[in-house]
């Protein structure tokens, strides 16, 4: 089966933990994910400069290594990155600032990414949201 799935939450709150086990269920089970798709306060998950406490999992550590381990698509909804000030190159400096704080494995991209993942995939699941 192919999976979509959409994160909207941010990387401190439980959901954005099951969305991660269960994304790594998925390919455990030989099951495809065809996109990874950040939303809302989710693209902090994709934000390296998150700086997770000590005594807590470091969820954007995890989620960056995930994809990058698994070649996913991961793909941060650009709209939603730039109302919370996560940019990649390309931004930071198109709106003149001066931190980066989104590399690769990620991809900033529109909700058209998430239509198309929803058009190729045999189920959207769909954490965190409203």
């Amino acid at each position: 089966m192919k999976f979509a799935i959409a994160l909207f939450a941010a990387p401190h709150a439980p959901s954005s933990r099951r969305a991660l086990l269960f994304a790594q269920a998925v390919l455990a089970g030989g099951h495809e994910i065809v996109r990874l798709f950040f939303y809302q306060d989710g693209v902090h998950s994709a934000s390296n400069s998150v700086v997770t406490p000590q005594d807590e999992q470091d969820l954007p550590r995890q989620w960056a290594d995930f994809v990058s381990e698994h070649q996913l698509d991961g793909v941060v909804c650009i709209a939603a990155a730039l109302r919370r000030g996560v940019l990649n190159d390309e931004e930071a400096r198109r709106y003149q600032r001066s931190a980066v704080n989104l590399t690769a494995p990620w991809a900033l991209s529109g909700l058209g990414q998430l239509h198309d993942a929803v058009q190729t995939a045999d189920r959207l699941i769909c954490f965190g949201g409203p």
